[in-house]
């Protein structure tokens, strides 16, 4: 199969026909081979009934209904499990994201040898209260990941490699960085081509303003730290801990050496408790002790965890359990 279309959406069951038909019209204009997976991720609308007319219809589509609302990476999560095209692309369905853009998205993959290629929309039809942040998110991405050519980590519209999806794990809220993920997995040739970006026509989005970037830059922060310790805490804990732990043990062994030349020399002293510097030299014992421990325990979870990514799933269609 050329092409795996996935889609995860959120009370969008107006805008779903529409998409579906575009799609279908850009693929039969370039006899690809194709699937859509559409992933309902708990809507609350009549979204699941128009997947289920389109299926009935069409046996390009598949579907997955999520028993509730778990997010963008968990519905990316499980239509990349069940992608069997070559080409995997996803895009929003809001219809902001141009399926027209497919057919080059394909050609960088196939011919170009991308890994994976993300869209920038480098003409927005979004309110400040979503570009600004935006701009500033990716700026900090950009930094932290190493990704220099990328100027929208965020974008919906992108194409990957089938090995990349099938090797990169999305959970939590990490589908804004995908790229870094794959560039952690190995998959380090990222292109970026600029898209088209259409103004919404139906309902309003579901992913506004400063919370984004809040909330971003903390998974942004989370995804360095794993990528850099995660299979190794230990080595940061216990480093910082034996650090902590050496300087508060010299600090108190000072204290001592002092008070017992003041008693050799008799020289009257205060006693040792009686400085605050002893309870500082403790403190830093105590909390060496503590990071040293973190970071074993750290190393045993990493070793044993289990599986992140177990959703409820309600219904699917043509897709396997």
């Amino acid at each position: 199969m050329d092409i795996s279309v996935v889609i995860p959406l959120y009370n969008e069951d107006e805008s779903l026909p529409e998409l579906y038909d575009w799609i279908e019209r850009v693929m039969a204009q370039n006899n690809f081979s194709f699937e859509v997976i559409f992933v309902n991720d708990g809507s609350t609308d009549h979204s699941w009934d128009v997947i289920t007319e389109l299926a009935a219809r069409s046996e390009h589509v598949k579907g997955i209904k999520f028993r509730r609302n778990y997010g963008k990476s968990p519905a990316l999560y499980c239509g990349f499990k069940e992608a069997q095209g070559d080409v995997v692309i996803t895009m929003d369905a809001d219809l902001q994201d141009s399926p027209d853009e497919i057919p080059e998205l394909y050609k960088m993959i196939m011919e170009e040898k991308y890994d994976l290629v993300s869209g920038y929309k480098q003409k927005r039809h979004d309110p400040l209260s979503k570009t600004i942040p935006t701009k500033l998110f990716n700026a900090t991405a950009r930094k932290v990941s190493g990704i220099k050519n990328l100027h929208d980590f965020n974008c919906g519209l992108k194409a990957y490699r089938r090995e990349v999806v099938k090797n990169i794990e999305v959970f939590g809220e990490m589908h804004r960085f995908i790229p870094y993920l794959a560039k952690n997995a190995g998959f380090d040739k990222i292109g970026e081509k600029v898209v088209h970006h259409q103004k919404r026509q139906y309902g309003k989005s579901k992913f506004m303003g400063w919370n984004r970037f809040v909330n971003g830059y903390l998974d942004l922060m989370t995804l360095w730290f794993l990528g850099t310790f995660g299979k190794k805490p230990m080595h940061v804990f216990g480093f910082l801990g034996t650090i902590v732990f050496i300087i508060g043990f010299f600090a108190a062994l000072f204290l001592g050496v002092e008070k017992a030349w003041a008693l050799y020399q008799g020289i009257p002293m205060r006693l040792v408790t009686n400085s605050p510097y002893f309870y500082i030299a403790l403190t830093m014992m105590m909390i060496g002790t503590q990071l040293f421990l973190a970071g074993f325990l750290g190393d045993l979870i990493s070793r044993n965890s289990a599986g992140r990514n177990e959703y409820q799933i309600e219904e699917n269609i043509r897709c396997g359990k």
